[in-house]
């Protein structure tokens, strides 16, 4: 049985993410609600939640003395799949530009900054449900297709430097990227924990996905 390390650095969906993991795995993987490093590092998988804002998220990462480093042996070092939710998806990026400019993981080349929809009536933060536009031929993803209706909940988003790590997009008075993928390392702005079917259905390819 493969073991799935589920950041614990404190944030807000740490819990969902767990029941929908443990609900899906049903058995045959063993989640782990971890910040020990021993344990991150010797993961055969990692997912990393949040919910806030980049900088909060960041600090409260760095805090966890050594977790970014296992976290960078397992998936830099070892090539273990992962998996950003949310801002767990946002830190991936080389800095964040929210309450001034914050270094990311720099796993995915890129800033995230604040979504400036086009017309006043559209309103941020972008929050409820919205369909994915544009989604790539990817194994993660091949659950979800165009039109799949997904929980978004954020003011910021990512923008990698290369749009061929972008695996779909969301409208929202403008597009911008709904979910990255380079080589082993994946994100989505939305929270699939909250997505009913379309979300667990990831979860379940990402507990399979062998990139």
């Amino acid at each position: 049985m493969h073991t799935v390390a589920l950041i614990d650095y404190g944030s807000g969906n740490l819990r969902s993410a767990e029941k929908a993991l443990a609900r899906i795995a049903e058995g045959a993987a063993n989640i782990v609600v971890t910040s020990d490093p021993e344990t991150i590092a010797g993961a055969d998988r990692i997912v990393l939640p949040g919910v806030g804002a980049f900088a909060a998220c960041m600090a409260a990462l760095a805090a966890r003395d050594g977790v970014i480093e296992a976290m960078t042996e397992a998936v830099q070092g070892k090539g273990a799949p992962f998996l950003g939710i949310c801002v767990g998806m946002q830190l991936l990026a080389s800095r964040g530009l929210e309450f001034g400019e914050t270094p990311g993981l720099d796993w995915i080349a890129g800033e995230v900054r604040k979504l400036s929809p086009e017309g006043p009536a559209i309103k941020v933060p972008h929050m409820g449900w919205n369909t994915l536009v544009q989604v790539a031929d990817h194994p993660l993803f091949a659950p979800l297709a165009d039109g799949e209706a997904v929980y978004f909940t954020h003011s910021f988003a990512i923008f990698p430097r290369d749009s061929a790590d972008v695996t779909a997009y969301v409208e929202h008075g403008g597009r911008f990227p709904a979910a990255v993928a380079r080589g082993n390392v994946a994100g989505v702005q939305f929270h699939p924990e909250k997505s009913q079917e379309p979300g667990l259905a990831l979860l379940k390819r990402f507990l399979e996905w062998r990139p």
